[in-house]
């Protein structure tokens, strides 16, 4: 098995001090500010950034210890296998969240829709390009999904996954 290591490029701060309570995706966190300090040897990336309106952060889940293939999600009462779901007990413990950019300054990077604990650190920061992630012909189809989505936005985490 190849070893692969990541370092972080700043950390991630929002409202959210604990797991428990907080919200489960971007949907659920809508107007919740937060921000994001850049290590300064990575602030050159920034340049051009602010010219969008959204950003995909990639960010470890360094609460999430150990992994299951299979896992009862927040918003299903049976089990499915992890790569199905977004839960965050995964074989590499990575996150993913798309959220708005409301400004930045310096090294400091202000934005909202934040769904993660305070102190996360973060992998990388993508452009978020919707004409890139989904064809305007393509059929979508979302799984066992497709009948509980409406509930992401006002689910909470409930700290099942903590150990």
């Amino acid at each position: 098995m190849n070893t692969i290591k990541f370092k972080s490029i700043g950390t991630i701060h929002s409202p959210f001090k604990d797991l428990e309570g907080m919200p489960i995706q971007p949907i659920g966190a809508r107007g919740i500010k937060g921000e994001i300090n850049i290590n300064p040897e990575y602030n050159g990336g920034l340049k051009d950034l602010e010219g969008f309106s959204h950003i995909i952060l990639i960010y470890h889940l360094h609460l999430s210890k150990g992994h299951l293939l299979e896992v009862k999600p927040f918003l299903d009462t049976e089990k499915r296998g992890i790569f199905a779901t977004r839960a965050p007990k995964r074989p590499n413990p990575i996150g993913l969240s798309v959220v708005k950019l409301e400004k930045i300054e310096g090294n400091t990077i202000y934005i909202s829709n934040v769904d993660m604990v305070d102190g996360t650190p973060l992998l990388d920061i993508k452009p978020y390009i919707p004409h890139f992630d989904k064809h305007p012909n393509d059929d979508v189809i979302i799984g066992w999904f497709e009948d509980k989505y409406t509930d992401a936005s006002s689910k909470k985490s409930d700290g099942r996954f903590k150990e």
